[in-house]
C-alpha cells in the first residue's frame, strides 16, 4: 500500500516530531546537539522553512515550523536527517539507522493554538522531570522567546510579535503564558494528531482545511468543537 501523502496548506504551521529508532538516544553529548542545530539551521534556510519553536530531548525532537511550500518540511527533514546520521555514526562509531522511520507531523491552527504548541514543545523537559522550569533547559527555543536569547534557528511568528510593542513587553507576555497549565485532553489530542498526521485545530479551521486539501484531515472518531480555548 502506498504511503499517504502529508497534509499541507499554504501558510499553515506544522508540528514535527523526529524520534530515535526504538526510543534510542539521538543525542549523547552537547556537541551532538550543536551539530544537529547547525544542520537544522542550514536545511531550514535551504528549503525555506521558518522555525518558531523547538526542543531537543534525549531521544526525540519537536519543531514548530511554517513551510513555504509543499516540499519545504520534507526537504528540510531529509537533508537534516542524512547529514546528522552521518555525523552521529562517525562520531560514536556506529552504523545503521538512527531515526524511527518517517518523521511525524500535523498541521496546526495557528490562530487558536500557536501558543499552545509553543508551550507544549518547550515544557517537554519539565514533563520529563529533567528540569523544574523550561528556562533551566538549554536546548529549546524558550530562551529566545522568553528572554531574548540570540538563537539563529528562530524566526518569530507574527502572533508572537503581536504580544507587545517591544521585545521586553513580548517576552513578559510570553512568560506569563507558562503559568497556565496545559490540559491533559489537549495533550492527548495533540499527540494523536501528530502521530497520525491529522490536523490540530478548531472545528472552523478543520472544515476550511478539508475544503482546501479535499481529503480527510482528522479521525472519524473526533467530533464537535472539542478543544477548550482556555488551553491557549
Amino acid at each position: 500500500m502506498a504511503r499517504r501523502s502529508r497534509l499541507f496548506a499554504p501558510g499553515c504551521l506544522h508540528h514535527i516530531i523526529q524520534r530515535g529508532n526504538n526510543r534510542s538516544n539521538c543525542f549523547v553529548t552537547a556537541g551532538d546537539r550543536f551539530a544537529y542545530m547547525d544542520f537544522l539551521a542550514a536545511a531550514a534556510q535551504k528549503y525555506c522553512a521558518a522555525i518558531h519553536a523547538y526542543v531537543l530531548m534525549t531521544n526525540h525532537v519537536h519543531l514548530l515550523v511554517t513551510p513555504k511550500d509543499e516540499n519545504s518540511s520534507g526537504g528540510m527533514m531529509q537533508s537534516l536527517g542524512r547529514r546528522y546520521v552521518r555525523y552521529f555514526n562517525n562520531r560514536h562509531g556506529r552504523t545503521g539507522t538512527l531515526w524511527e522511520g518517517r518523521y511525524k507531523s500535523a498541521i496546526v491552527d495557528s490562530d487558536s493554538y500557536f501558543f499552545t504548541l509553543c508551550r507544549y514543545i518547550e515544557l517537554n523537559p519539565v514533563r520529563a522531570n529533567m528540569v523544574g522550569h523550561p528556562g533551566e533547559y538549554l536546548w529549546s527555543s524558550f530562551g529566545a522567546s522568553a528572554h531574548g536569547k540570540p538563537d539563529r534557528l528562530i524566526s518569530q511568528h507574527p502572533l508572537y510579535l503581536g504580544l507587545g510593542r517591544d521585545d521586553l513587553e513580548r517576552q513578559a507576555s510570553y512568560c506569563r503564558m507558562f503559568d497556565i497549565p496545559l490540559g491533559d485532553d489537549v495533550l492527548e489530542e495533540l499527540r494523536e494528531a501528530t502521530n497520525k498526521g491529522w490536523v490540530f485545530g478548531s472545528r472552523c479551521f478543520t472544515n476550511q482545511l478539508k475544503k482546501i486539501v479535499k481529503r480527510p484531515v482528522e479521525s472519524s472518531g473526533w467530533g464537535g468543537d472539542r478543544r477548550s480555548k482556555t488551553s491557549r
